[in-house]
């Protein structure tokens, strides 16, 4: 199943959304941070250590993702003549690096619990922290959602699959305090902190693959290439659209293609009618940097190298 198409956003409208949701997500890391390691000298609790350290970490993501986005919509210059988009990707495999380090930590410690558990102190105290914390992750990941129904930001998405990883291990978390300090179940907390650091990992995983698609130059979901398509032909001057390729960057999204067009059409009525093409694929996509070659229908000769329409459709 495919993503369905954003709002037709322009990339100044995309850049001021993914601003916002940024900084609400690294001001809720801090205030989580704050909390969290209060309530870990508190408690003792081995979940509440592996719940504050994963929210060091979503600062430290956070304030990737904050400085990335910004970067990314920075318009493109003699050195990077696409752009500066796949900043967003970048960032997203640092949270994923940072993610990996953490889960492996957290796993350590919670197994050393495991073969050696301690008791949990001041378990309610401990327990309105998890809950506070799952209230403002619950309430940033909505936030996110809504950025993201608008936008296709990598970066903005790296940051939503962690925090929803979050939610989960905090309520993971939260169970384990509990069993610990009300039920007397010892290693309980200690195995949260292990289901917390093995959630980490899938996380992770997720974010990785979805940042590296982005880097590797995977094409655009299908529907939005069928889209493209039929924007183009929109025109029965237009015959037909072949060699389309499509590239996602940041913000921006990159298309070439090669345009069947009636031969005996003269240069000037050519560029018109690619101009307006153009114009409708914009409209749809007011991020897109749209490159069209007019081929006279039927007359032309095989041509395009390595990416020739022998080799890519």
């Amino acid at each position: 199943m495919t993503a369905a198409a954003p709002r037709a956003l322009t990339p100044a409208q995309t850049h001021a959304l993914t601003r916002r949701v940024t900084t609400l997500s690294v001001a809720v890391a801090a205030v989580l941070i704050a909390v969290k390691a209060a309530a870990w000298l508190a408690s003792g609790s081995v979940a509440m250590l592996a719940s504050l350290a994963d929210s060091g970490l979503d600062l430290v993501a956070s304030l990737i993702t904050f400085f990335a986005v910004r970067y990314a919509a920075v318009p493109p210059d003699a050195e990077h003549r696409f752009g500066h988009g796949k900043a967003e990707a970048f960032s997203s495999l640092t949270q994923a690096g940072l993610v990996f380090a953490s889960a492996a930590l957290i796993g350590q410690e919670a197994i050393r619990n495991l073969l050696a558990p301690h008791p949990v102190t001041q378990g309610g105290w401990a327990m309105a922290v998890m809950l506070m914390s799952i209230a403002l992750t619950g309430a940033l990941i909505y936030a996110q959602a809504q950025v993201l129904k608008a936008t296709r930001s990598i970066a903005v998405t790296g940051d939503r699959m962690h925090y929803a990883a979050d939610l989960a291990s905090n309520a993971v978390a939260l169970a384990g305090i509990g069993a610990a300090a009300w039920l007397g179940i010892g290693w309980a907390d200690a195995a949260a902190g292990l289901v917390v650091a093995l959630w980490l990992v899938w996380g992770a995983i997720g974010v990785f693959r979805q940042a590296s698609q982005q880097l590797m130059d995977r094409e655009l979901p299908e529907d939005d290439r069928a889209r493209i398509v039929a924007l183009m032909t929109a025109d029965p001057r237009v015959k037909g659209v072949h060699q389309l390729r499509t590239r996602a960057s940041g913000p921006y999204i990159h298309m070439q293609m090669h345009a069947d067009l009636d031969p005996t059409l003269s240069l000037a009525e050519a560029h018109a009618v690619m101009v307006e093409a153009e114009n409708r694929v914009l409209a749809a996509f007011p991020a897109g940097d749209i490159i069209i070659h007019p081929d006279p229908r039927g007359l032309a000769e095989p041509h395009g190298g390595v990416f020739a329409e022998t080799a890519v459709p």
